[in-house]
């Protein structure tokens, strides 16, 4: 593989990882469970390293990342309902994103590349089990609190959500 197909294999993954990363703020914000958008934050500073790993590699190989598409987010339903609705299309989101991208890694020469977006296959199946446990309506998504005590109900209206382009 030539050093411009790895380019363009770096700034298709970069895109496409940025692109669920700025869903998953979205999502974030419709979220008001807490554990379970305790659980997007995770995510989100995770996938705040992988896009970071992305840009440099691409910017290695004298390129530049390419902006984000992020198209329209499903919010059916009202309250319980909008949040495990997108959490269900969060969840196929990140299955299709480790489908596509499994065998174009399985593929590229360079070995730092490939050991790097191998990474973030791996914590983007671990991502996709935190949403199929929130599915299953498990809250100990991140681990477990001490006997007796609570959140004290959802998430402030207004919340920390990361952003990486600031």
């Amino acid at each position: 593989m030539k050093p411009n197909t790895d380019l363009q294999i770096l700034g298709d993954c970069h895109r496409e990882k940025l692109t669920l990363r700025e869903r998953h703020v979205a999502v974030a914000r419709m979220v008001s469970d807490y554990e379970f958008n305790n659980t997007y934050q995770y995510i989100i500073a995770r996938e705040d390293m992988h896009v970071r790993w992305l840009a440099d590699a691409v910017a290695d190989l004298a390129g530049a990342p390419e902006e984000p598409v992020l198209g329209e987010m499903p919010s059916q339903g009202k309250g319980r309902d909008v949040q495990r609705s997108v959490i269900e299309v969060n969840s196929r989101e990140m299955q299709e994103f480790m489908d596509k991208w499994r065998p174009r890694i399985d593929a590229l020469p360079n070995a730092r590349h490939r050991t790097m977006l191998n990474v973030i296959l791996g914590e983007t199946l671990e991502h996709k089990r935190f949403f199929d446990l929130a599915l299953a309506g498990r809250d100990d998504l991140l681990g477990r609190r001490a006997d007796g005590m609570g959140t004290g109900g959802g998430v402030l209206a207004s919340r920390w959500v990361g952003d990486i382009t600031k």
